[in-house]
């Protein structure tokens, strides 16, 4: 192996591990704080969102854009965090708007400076151009790839960074023993996949991650990916099964924009 490609190597390998990252003890008080919802903390032995964050490398005076917050989960920590240096933008549909400024409304002072961008049906404008520093997308890209638009979210995610600026993703990794199906329809995505679509867009991988590795997770379900939790689409039935093998085997990926 070459000198540089053993250095890459290295490189990557010493970024995917969250133990080189010292305490963000600002972002740790975020994760902590009593607003949060009680059923989104106890996901937290999952979802490890002190390390995640840390991995993508956030800082509380970052310009982040959080792609489809869906119930919040991670707006609760972002908002608090980047409340006083930082901005935080939220990126939801027309069909989303009105519920999710109510939900924002309803504590203005963990969420009065929330920017929302709506997306419309041709839109994918996610925030200014070149204004992020950290564009992040947790468990999307199947939904995209569903509705056959992953490669314009890519594109619009490498126009709202500036350069030099990074996209964390988390998404449920699919068996590379298959080939991709196009439309994810289980609701997993190969990491091999993932990455062709960023570098697509124009981004350079940095660092992985295996922080929410699940060996667990079989990915052969009756209902896909849906059948694990926190979805638990079969009910009741083999309800403790499900519960016993956790969340879905995730993986992180880190890209920048060249700058």
């Amino acid at each position: 192996m070459r000198s540089s490609s053993l250095l890459a190597v290295l490189t990557m390998s010493l970024m995917a591990s969250t133990s080189v990252f010292a305490k963000d003890e600002n972002l740790a008080r975020a994760v902590s704080a009593s607003h949060r919802t009680a059923s989104f903390t106890e996901r937290d032995k999952y979802r490890h969102p002190l390390q995640e964050l840390q991995f993508f490398g956030i800082k509380p005076n970052a310009t982040v854009v959080e792609i489809s917050p869906g119930g919040g989960y991670w707006t609760e920590i972002l908002a608090p965090y980047l409340h006083d240096s930082g901005t935080l933008y939220t990126v939801v549909s027309q069909r989303g708007e009105a519920d999710w400024r109510k939900q924002l409304d309803a504590n203005r002072d963990v969420y009065g400076k929330v920017k929302v961008t709506v997306l419309g049906s041709d839109s994918f404008e996610v925030a200014p151009a070149g204004s992020a520093d950290l564009v992040v997308t947790f468990r999307n890209v199947h939904n995209w790839m569903a509705r056959d638009t992953a490669n314009q979210f890519f594109a619009a995610f490498y126009r709202a960074l500036k350069p030099g600026g990074i996209l964390g993703v988390e998404e449920h990794r699919a068996s590379t023993a298959k080939p991709q199906d196009p439309k994810a329809s289980n609701g997993y995505v190969r990491e091999d996949y993932t990455i062709s679509l960023a570098e697509k867009a124009g981004f350079k991988l940095l660092a992985k991650s295996e922080l929410l590795a699940n060996t667990k997770d079989t990915k052969e379900w009756p209902e896909g990916v849906w059948t694990l939790p926190p979805s638990l689409a079969l009910g009741e039935k083999d309800r403790a099964k499900y519960l016993a093998i956790g969340e879905a085997d995730n993986f992180l990926l880190k890209f920048q924009k060249p700058r």
